[in-house]
């Protein structure tokens, strides 16, 4: 190499035409691949029966790091009041109707033997709203936040949907949701995908939604994704899955992997 040239680096170019970056030309990435630049659509566009190939392959391996990365947490994150992980186990956390935000019981109950001792109003340990006292109440609260495009509010509804058995309004609700990345909307929408309800059944479909639910931390989704693999007779992907699913408490990985 040229001792002139070492150490220099190259100026980004735009992978169809060649111009390089400048004050007055910003150049994109493609954002399956995130490798190559371009000055424009047209250029884009030009460069992609070019660019297809190389594009799926790197888009596939960013996929496969993505789904196997180790979350930081569960798709629950933390106590928003003690700041302390959020238990996988539903017994110990509690869902506030007034704003749906759940907080761990060790807060709720403390907010609750403050409040008694004290004879105060009952409030919500979060948002500090008075806590709705009727059913009707409850509804209205949640249907007032699910207006505002809040998916844990959208997803309640869903809920309530499916027990009723109105499951295309679930389908309906869980999707809203999904697109507003809710991890939980979308394990439920892999399994209506699995079910067969208010869709047909759809196993890519269904894959889509674990992978989606799972990379965000959703242990249960994590769990099937390794069903998913071992019943295909990828042992080593199951494998994976079931470790992610196990850190995050899953008794079931942890059961599969002693198998």
């Amino acid at each position: 190499m040229n001792s002139e040239t070492e150490g220099v680096v190259e100026e980004p170019r735009c992978a169809s035409c060649g111009i390089t970056q400048g004050d007055d030309i910003k150049l994109m990435k493609c954002t399956a691949c995130k490798l190559a630049q371009y000055c424009s659509v047209a250029c884009q566009k030009e460069h992609r029966p070019k660019h297809k190939r190389e594009c799926k392959r790197r888009a596939a391996e960013l996929r496969e790091e993505l789904l196997f990365k180790q979350p930081e947490s569960t798709h629950l994150g933390d106590c928003p009041i003690c700041l302390l992980p959020l238990s996988n186990n539903q017994d110990k956390n509690t869902t506030m109707v007034c704003c749906v935000q759940v907080v761990c019981r060790g807060c709720a109950l403390a907010n609750d033997q403050r409040e008694i001792r004290e004879s105060l109003e009952r409030k919500c340990p979060f948002c500090r709203h008075p806590i709705p006292k009727s059913q009707a109440d409850i509804d209205k609260s949640i249907k007032k936040r699910a207006e505002m495009d809040c998916p844990a509010a959208l997803r309640m509804i869903g809920d309530e949907c499916y027990t009723k058995g109105d499951f295309g309004s679930a389908f309906k609700y869980y999707t809203k949701a999904a697109g507003l990345k809710d991890a939980q909307a979308h394990y439920e929408l892999s399994n209506m995908y699995y079910e067969g309800l208010a869709v047909e059944k759809n196993e890519k479909m269904e894959n889509h939604h674990l992978e989606e639910a799972a990379i965000a931390g959703q242990w249960e989704a994590r769990y099937n994704l390794g069903n998913n693999e071992g019943n295909k007779g990828n042992i080593e992907r199951a494998v994976k899955h079931y470790v992610i699913a196990a850190s995050h408490g899953d008794d079931d990985a942890v059961d599969a992997l002693r198998k």
